[in-house]
């Protein structure tokens, strides 16, 4: 794939799944990701299970084409390295709590003094105003408190979680969208911004219609199970074997669904003559479309709706999903050998520029497993990463630097 950030230098403090995920998709398009840890355990999500081989799965999840090193932030010797990364990079990802960058030392000042050209990004919980700033937050918390989980689940009543961190995913999106925005202004001449999102914003974000509904009408949307709140049939239906889904999404298509399934006189039927008779009607819908479905089987409805230009789908698991012949002829899955032998089989970006897909080009990274480079890059001898290591300021992977040679 085209690398149009080949050349851009990020230096990466964040950590669990947000920031992480921008720096993926901004490793995509060819930055250098530098993912600064912690010598204290690095980067939270390498404890969280599931675990392969002795790697966390969830860090591995996002944490493709970077490199890592690890140091002691709170140390002099930590601080300067540090200081020593921003000043020569282009881009600062962090997610800590509000307040932290600061204490370690690097508040907006010392920033600007560091580089004046350095854009920052931020991702919190809550937004850097207002009575919850300096709040943590969670994708399960926000989940909450967006109103997303009150239009998710079996119907009115429920509150149900997205089965995903979809807030956090987002969250990374939108920050990496923002870093690239600020880069192409930088370069048009504008002065490099502070790029800031918060997990409640992009969730609210995400309520698309179901907000503008709450907002304009002051009604609060209640969770309609697998169906849509406004379009019908538009949903999971029965079959004589499996349930798929069918999403029919105007007039035409249902007047053409109903004579595929053989309903055809359903298409004169008041209750359904508009979409928005359909889901007034949705469970005599529901009870019409299942009974003429229950005659075959899913595989065979699914390529009979599809071929007449209805939406239709089987509906998957994870390890159905990734073994479908569309995933395998996309190149989602891509594997890549780690430092240490295993064989990583990781998801690659969803994003592809002229015709060509985004490339896994190294797996994630152990913890530390580039300090020495790095470190020695940036100017220090061999003998001075040989000593910090000794004293408990770096970690240098899996093998001690001073064994070397």
């Amino acid at each position: 794939m085209l690398k149009p950030l080949r050349g851009i230098t990020v230096i990466d403090l964040s950590r669990a799944l947000a920031g992480p995920y921008c720096t993926a998709l901004l490793a995509d398009m060819g930055a250098r990701i530098i993912k600064v840890e912690s010598v204290n355990g690095g980067d939270t999500a390498r404890q969280w299970p599931p675990f392969q081989d002795g790697h966390s799965l969830y860090f591995d999840s996002v944490n493709r084409n970077k490199v890592s090193v690890c140091i002691d932030f709170y140390s002099d010797e930590g601080r300067g390295i540090l200081s020593s990364l921003i000043a020569e990079a282009d881009v600062l990802v962090e997610n800590f709590k509000p307040g932290t960058l600061e204490k370690m030392g690097f508040t907006r000042a010392r920033l600007e003094e560091l580089n004046p050209g350095l854009v920052v990004g931020s991702v919190t919980g809550f937004g850097n105003t207002g009575p919850l700033k300096d709040d943590a937050g969670l994708d399960q918390v926000i989940q909450g408190m967006s109103g997303l989980m009150s239009v998710t689940g079996p119907g009115p009543g429920s509150a149900y979680r997205v089965g995903v961190p979809i807030v956090d995913i987002t969250s990374g999106m939108i920050c990496a969208f923002g870093i690239v925005a600020s880069l192409l202004g930088a370069r048009n001449g504008e002065r490099p911004s502070r790029v800031s999102t918060s997990l409640l914003e992009t969730a609210l974000n995400l309520s698309a219609f179901q907000g503008q509904k709450a907002l304009s009408l002051g009604e609060a949307p209640t969770p309609q199970g697998n169906n849509h709140p406004v379009i019908a049939p538009y949903g999971m239906f029965a079959t004589a074997t499996e349930s798929i889904n069918i999403a029919v999404g105007s007039d035409k298509q249902w007047r053409a669904f109903c004579g595929l399934i053989g309903v055809s006189g359903a298409v004169g039927d008041p209750r359904f003559i508009t979409g928005a008779d359909r889901s007034a009607n949705r469970d005599q819908l529901s009870e019409l479309i299942e009974t003429a479905l229950a005659s075959k089987a899913a595989d065979d409805w699914v390529p009979l709706i599809s071929q007449a230009g209805i939406p239709c789908g089987p509906i998957y698991d994870y390890k159905q999903a990734l073994a479908s012949e569309q995933v395998a002829a996309l190149g989602l899955v891509q594997r890549r050998e780690r430092l240490d032998g295993s064989e990583l089989p990781l998801l690659r970006g969803p994003l592809s520029l002229d015709g060509e897909a985004s490339e896994i080009l190294s797996p994630p990274p152990l913890l530390g497993e580039h300090t020495a480079d790095v470190l020695m890059e940036f100017g220090m001898t061999h003998d001075d990463v040989a000593r910090l290591e000794r004293e408990g300021r770096i970690v240098c992977g899996t093998a001690k630097i001073g064994a070397q040679r």
